[in-house]
This record gives structure tokens, C-alpha cells and sequence, in this order.
């Protein structure tokens, strides 16, 4: 009798945790063989139904510790539904720390999961489904040890 309670109570835990109202969006893709190259430009669609709102956008980056650099720059476009360009950036972002080489993000073993606000309250303009393309934009190609990289998009509920 003892174990059906316990597992209520997990399934009780998982389902109050796991709600996540505030995203909209989250998608991460593995990048074949663990090593980046610049002509792999990943590409993330999302709907967005509420345009009045306000959004964060963040990207996810999986990395592992033989990645060889502390940072990692990514060239992000966002296009509007109709394929034009909201907003292109460069963006860089620290995998590890500079000075000690200590990898920073979620992990254990030799694998380490990131996330970075990239574009913060954002408007959208209309309603429709907007496009994400990231590119690596290191001097290294194809870049070894970025395993997997995605975006989410939450909402702003104030």
C-alpha cells in the first residue's frame, strides 16, 4: 500500500512541475556527428497567436568538454511570416568561463546544456508563423563538440 501511495505522489510532483505555461515554442536538433559545419544552418517555425504579447526568445546549446573554444557565436535571423527579416544578429555566448576554462551550463560527466535570452520582450508584428535560422559563426569548420542546438520562445505573462 505503501509504493501506490509514493507513486501517486511522483505522478502528482511530475504533473504540478511540468506545466510549462509560458512557452509557446521549444525545439533543440542534434548536429550530425557532434561537429557543426557552417553550411548547416538549423531552422526553427513557430506559430504565434497572440501578437499583442510580449516574447522572449533563447537559445539552447548542448555542448561537450572537448568543445575547444569558451564561446560561441551564432548569426540568428528571424523572419516574419512572409520570409523577411525581423531581426539579424551576432550573437556570442559562453560556454565556459574565460579565465579558468570551467565549463558553465547544466551538465554532469562531459556534456553541458545552455540557455541564453537572445532577444528579450519582443513584439511581434502579426499573427502568423515566424522562422528562426541559426548559423555557427566561428572560424572553425565544421566546429567539434556542439552536439545540439534549439530555441524557445516563451511568452510574457505579467
Amino acid at each position: 500500500m505503501q509504493w501506490r501511495k509514493l507513486v501517486y505522489f511522483i505522478i502528482l510532483i511530475v504533473a504540478l512541475t511540468g506545466c510549462d505555461k509560458n512557452r509557446i515554442f521549444e525545439e533543440n536538433q542534434d548536429i550530425p556527428n557532434n561537429s557543426w559545419q557552417i553550411r548547416n544552418v538549423p531552422q526553427f517555425s513557430f506559430t504565434i497567436q497572440e501578437p499583442a504579447s510580449t516574447y522572449n526568445i533563447y537559445f539552447n546549446v548542448r555542448n561537450a568538454i572537448f568543445y575547444e573554444f569558451y564561446n560561441l557565436y551564432l548569426r540568428a535571423e528571424l523572419l516574419d511570416p512572409d520570409g523577411k527579416p525581423l531581426d539579424v544578429k551576432l550573437h556570442e555566448m559562453y560556454l565556459m568561463d574565460k579565465t579558468t576554462g570551467k565549463p558553465l551550463g547544466d551538465g554532469s560527466g562531459d556534456i553541458f546544456d545552455h540557455q541564453f535570452l537572445a532577444i528579450k520582450n519582443f513584439k511581434f508584428p502579426k499573427a502568423g508563423t515566424y522562422t528562426i535560422r541559426l548559423k555557427q559563426y566561428m572560424r572553425k569548420d565544421p566546429l567539434p563538440g556542439v552536439m545540439a542546438v534549439g530555441i524557445r520562445v516563451e511568452k510574457i505573462i505579467p
